[in-house]
């Protein structure tokens, strides 16, 4: 999988959203670096987790639609039929 690439804007905003949560969860307040770090490790280590259960979930709602879908052209064939 290629690397979690965000914006600048983004990662300001994923990293102010990570120092809130160790100050406010956790009562652990860590410094923007620390904070970059943890954001880094998430997007690599978890994000391609993620990422593939995203995909996973996209392809089954794609297969239900397209069965849905053959069973209508199906019942438009046999009405046609009739």
């Amino acid at each position: 999988m290629n690397q979690i690439e965000f914006s600048k804007e983004e990662k300001a905003e994923l990293i102010a959203r990570i120092q809130h949560y160790f100050g406010r969860e956790l009562d652990q307040p860590i410094g923007l670096l620390k904070a970059e770090f943890v954001l880094e490790f998430f997007a690599k280590e978890v994000g391609a987790a993620y990422y593939k259960k995203g995909l996973e979930d996209a392809q089954a709602a794609l297969t239900r639609r397209m069965d849905d879908f053959s069973e209508d052209v199906y019942q438009l064939q046999r009405n046609a039929t009739e």
